[in-house]
């Protein structure tokens, strides 16, 4: 279950849709198309269907629409334990695993991103940086909650109005011996 939830994580369409779902407790796949009308209907239900067969996500309920019916997703388990969880066991492996899927899922984004004709790094709103810094462990949390408070209200912008999806990644590395 672990891996298959820092798979999901790791891929950008399914860690937003998974975190919205989480965050509004259910969801339907309507609901997540109008939300992200970037992402193809046909790879939206893939990924619903993939994180379901997971067990990440269940359907919660079923209503009937015209002639059809349309599910309801909910998270099958409690992401905020989990990672707890995985940081209280503070199982380095699956630490150093997570980093990966994670770096991994940065990296197709890149990756794709570069096989595009025409791009233009800078007018797309792309990079990347390194800021080494000395600082103790409170003080890195309190930056962290206030880079939080900054990117909240960009969070809950909508599509559209020449707003283009983002992944703001940030990686704060462990202290060097």
């Amino acid at each position: 279950m672990i891996e298959s939830l820092l798979i999901s994580l790791a891929n950008p369409a399914r860690a937003k849709l998974l975190l919205d779902i989480y965050a509004e407790k259910q969801l339907t796949a309507k609901q997540l198309a109008e939300k992200y009308p970037d992402i193809p209907q046909a790879t939206l239900y893939r990924h619903l269907k993939a994180m379901l067969t997971d067990g990440i996500l269940k359907v919660a309920e079923e209503r009937p629409i015209r002639g059809t019916v349309e599910k309801v997703y909910a998270p099958d388990m409690d992401l905020a334990a989990d990672v707890t969880k995985m940081l209280d066991s503070n199982d380095g492996e699956m630490y150093f695993q997570l980093l990966t899927y994670y770096t991994m899922g940065i990296m197709q984004e890149f990756k794709e991103y570069a096989k595009r004709k025409n791009i233009d790094i800078k007018k797309d709103g792309s990079g990347f940086t390194v800021a080494p810094i000395y600082a103790t462990t409170e003080e890195i949390e309190a930056a962290l909650v206030k880079i939080g408070e900054i990117l909240i209200p960009l969070y809950h912008n909508k599509s559209g109005e020449g707003r283009k999806l983002h992944n703001l990644c940030i990686i704060t590395t462990p202290p060097k011996e």
